[in-house]
């Protein structure tokens, strides 16, 4: 499948939405078919993808755990995690394979991650409150989205500031300066309240888009 192709299934999966209409979603969905393309080719599984992006999430745990250096390699590590998050649904989407348990496995697997991520920015210094805090409303966000789902809202509505690339590339930037710089507690913190703000910021966009959708 060229890329035309797949980023016309990936609109008529993700209820319309052109993904040539946001830059930074586009050449996400770029990156995503190119690493997605052999491994459709070879017919890998698309669930086996999604399991395999919980790896680089615990491994980025363990680089915060320990420290030093180390957080450096938790942000590509998150980055990677990052890329397989989209490849899986875009080898189903590739190889006619979507189905509503990948889905369901796919959403559970994003909210783990999620959770290890910020496991990591408590590890790294943040506050445990600010982590909880970050937490909370980011499943606030992700809780209405699917909920609006459930009742009847098939399309996105809106690309907030809160969706998930924009958490990974926070967590990413977060683990890579604590890495360069001693005494990184600050920016651990500042990292998971970028995060509590950018899902707050988020859900101000969503619901009243999700309002006007379903009324």
């Amino acid at each position: 499948m060229d890329l035309d192709d797949y980023l016309a299934r990936w609109q008529a999966l993700h209820g319309g939405y052109d993904p040539r209409a946001a830059r930074l979603t586009g050449a996400w969905l770029r990156v995503v078919h190119r690493v997605a393309t052999p491994l459709a080719a070879r017919r890998v599984s698309p669930d086996a993808v999604t399991w395999s992006s919980l790896v680089p999430a615990a491994a980025a745990v363990a680089t915060a755990y320990a420290g030093g250096r180390w957080p450096i390699l938790g942000a590509f590590l998150v980055v990677a995690g990052g890329v397989l998050d989209g490849v899986d649904g875009a080898v189903a989407a590739m190889t006619d394979r979507s189905t509503r348990f990948g889905f369901v496995l796919d959403s559970l697997a994003d909210r783990v991650v999620d959770g290890l991520l910020l496991m990591s920015l408590w590890l790294l210094g943040a506050p445990g409150g600010l982590a909880i805090g970050a937490g909370a409303a980011l499943v606030l966000l992700e809780y209405t989205r699917a909920r609006a789902g459930f009742a009847g809202m098939s399309e996105i509505g809106i690309v907030t500031v809160g969706e998930r690339p924009t958490r990974l590339v926070l967590a990413a930037m977060t683990f890579l300066v604590c890495g360069l710089v001693p005494g990184h507690e600050a920016v651990a913190a500042a990292g998971a309240g970028a995060t509590l703000a950018a899902c707050l910021a988020g859900l101000a966009q969503l619901l009243p888009v999700v309002r006007r959708t379903l009324r």
